[in-house]
């Protein structure tokens, strides 16, 4: 019985710090691609974006997120191989794979001290999966092109043209501002003469 605690307990000091790893690197991960894809969007590349190239680039995005799951299963077989609980490296991939995704069809079984890594492997991947969905839901959000063209005014009757970033900036104003008012100025003066000149 106590032989069976320690493999449990043995279990977990493994797997909790898989959980942890795989999940700072799907943040890390996740957040370098939604980084590029915001920038691309504050850049203008998305004005007026049309529909395959829309598709093009959330495939890319897709593709980019599936390979990072690949990459935690693979950490997660990696493990099975060092700890022997799979002697083959194909078939720790694939037990992992079917692990990290609830597959369930894999007629693959680890050593029995370690079958609970395949539980919390499981578990890891309901959190990944987890992520990923609400990334490829805020990227949609973010580069879909009908939507930026609604918010940017394109298209409607009346619409204001899409203006710089610069420009709404407070220095941008100023100098604005103050241009206006020197050309007013001048303009009320023109023709006149210097009212210190004419007091003399």
């Amino acid at each position: 019985m106590n032989a069976h605690v320690v493999a449990w307990e043995a279990d977990w000091v493994w797997s909790l710090p898989l959980i942890l790893v795989t999940l700072v690197v799907h943040v890390c991960g996740l957040g370098l691609i939604y980084e590029r894809a915001i920038r691309l969007s504050d850049n203008g590349a998305t004005h007026g974006l049309s529909m395959l190239m829309f598709l093009v680039r959330l495939a890319v995005v897709a593709l980019l997120a599936t390979v990072l799951h690949a990459i935690e299963a693979s950490v997660w077989a990696g493990a099975y191989i060092w700890l022997g609980a799979l002697s083959e490296r194909h078939l720790a991939m694939l037990y992992s794979l079917n692990a990290i995704t609830s597959y369930g069809h894999v007629n693959e079984f680890l050593q029995p001290e370690w079958q609970l890594m395949g539980a919390l492997e499981a578990l890891n991947g309901m959190m990944l999966f987890g992520l990923t969905s609400a990334f490829l839901f805020a990227i949609i959000q973010k580069i879909w092109p009908f939507s930026s063209r609604h918010r940017e005014g394109e298209g409607r009757p009346g619409a204001l043209p899409h203006r710089h970033q610069c420009c709404d900036s407070n220095a941008c104003f100023s100098r604005r501002t103050l241009a206006r008012m020197s050309a007013a100025l001048a303009v009320q003066t023109k023709g006149l003469g210097c009212p210190l000149c004419s007091a003399r």
